[in-house]
């Protein structure tokens, strides 16, 4: 889910400029006639870094790196995508929707975990805008703005993606992050009334994450430049939030819901970790803190499956404490195969087989969190 309130003047103010702007480390110093030596050492050390990032820009391919390209990754957002001109088949590919299962999934869970769904044609109903919200209109929001401020990164090391390489205006762009935002937020709106909430709880979680996920890519929080803060942050949105919007739709969020879903969140950080290994040289020339980039890649290689495995087994231990032992075991089940596709792909080199290893080994993680949400309805 995504980010509202502080977005208003940063968006407005700040991003209509046709310019990548400059980053503060690039603005003179105060001091610079006072100064001149520090002002020397300064500009060498700005020179240095400029010199960096031009050099892995110098590597990085200027179209996208597969012959012809394949449309359905262009749809998806995934790379390996064609190169496309149709204005909106590039928005579709600016939401990213193969993101979009796991916010669904979560509201599935949600309403499985709140024990007051039925196959009714307005439950059903109620779900999928409750689905809509979460997928295409807050998380499209989401890997928008993510897209937005990640440009001058993604010129580094994908200068072939739709913003970089100028296949959209910055103006449309903005456009489209306001519209996804204020549908989603509308959406959300409806649902509380539809499910005759006194309080706006589904609007306020809406809210929330979309504050959260502007913060998680805008300056001056920016808390992707922090792999622990950030990639929790991303574990918590694609989650707990769609899943506490599902139980709220359907039935009350309670707090030991909230810290289990919590607690899985550090799964979704280790998940988010996956993703950083590809971006590790613009990472460190843009000074972002990514896991790969603090702790080097065979460290963080073992951090991310640390989380996602010791987090299932800890939440495994959790359902056999409460006295729900075949729960537990059915997801003691699941997880044994995602241990196997890491060995099998991930550890063997995160880059080359994030996709593939994602692919095999999320699906299994997905059940587990119905097999849990099941488990804490009954």
């Amino acid at each position: 889910m995504a980010s509202l309130l502080n977005s208003v003047p940063s968006i407005k103010l700040s991003n209509f400029s046709n310019k990548i702007p400059l980053r503060s480390s690039q603005i003179s110093s105060p001091f610079y006639l006072s100064f001149s030596r520090r002002r020397l050492v300064v500009r060498a050390t700005e020179t240095d870094k400029e010199s960096e990032v031009l050099k892995i820009k110098a590597q990085a391919p200027d179209k996208a790196p597969a012959a012809g390209g394949s449309s359905i990754n262009q749809i998806l957002g995934i790379k390996g995508a064609k190169q496309e001109t149709d204005k909106w088949k590039i928005r579709v590919q600016l939401t990213k929707p193969v993101t979009w299962p796991p916010l669904v999934w979560g509201v599935v869970c949600g309403a499985a975990a709140s024990g007051n769904f039925h196959w009714t044609p307005e439950d059903v109903a109620k779900s999928i805008v409750c689905m809509l919200m979460s997928g295409p209109f807050l998380t499209g929001y989401t890997q928008t703005i993510n897209d937005w401020y990640d440009r001058e990164i993604d010129a580094i090391n994908e200068p072939y993606r739709p913003i970089p390489s100028g296949a959209i205006s910055e103006q449309e762009v903005i456009n489209q992050i306001w519209v996804l935002l204020l549908g989603g937020l509308g959406l959300a709106g409806i649902l509380d009334v539809w499910a005759g909430h006194d309080f706006p709880t589904i609007f306020y979680l809406a809210l929330g994450g979309s504050l959260l996920s502007y913060i998680y890519s805008a300056p001056p929080l920016k808390l992707k430049q922090n792999g622990w803060i950030g990639n929790f942050a991303l574990g918590a949105s694609y989650i707990s939030l769609p899943w506490w919007a599902g139980q709220a739709l359907f039935g009350t969020l309670t707090p030991d819901i909230i810290v289990l879903t919590l607690l899985y969140s550090v799964a979704g950080l280790g998940i988010a970790i996956v993703n950083d290994f590809k971006s590790i040289e613009g990472d460190r020339a843009m000074g972002l803190q990514s896991l790969p980039v603090a702790f080097g890649s065979e460290a963080a290689k073992w951090i991310c499956v640390g989380a996602i495995d010791i987090t299932q087994i800890s939440v495994a231990g959790y359902l056999l404490g409460a006295g729900k032992p075949y729960y537990a075991l059915a997801l003691l089940g699941l997880i044994a195969p995602q241990v196997f596709f890491q060995f099998k792909y991930f550890l063997k080199d995160p880059v080359k087989y994030d996709v593939k290893y994602q692919a095999s080994a999320q699906p299994f993680l997905i059940l587990g969190l119905l097999v849990t949400a099941l488990a804490t309805s009954h």
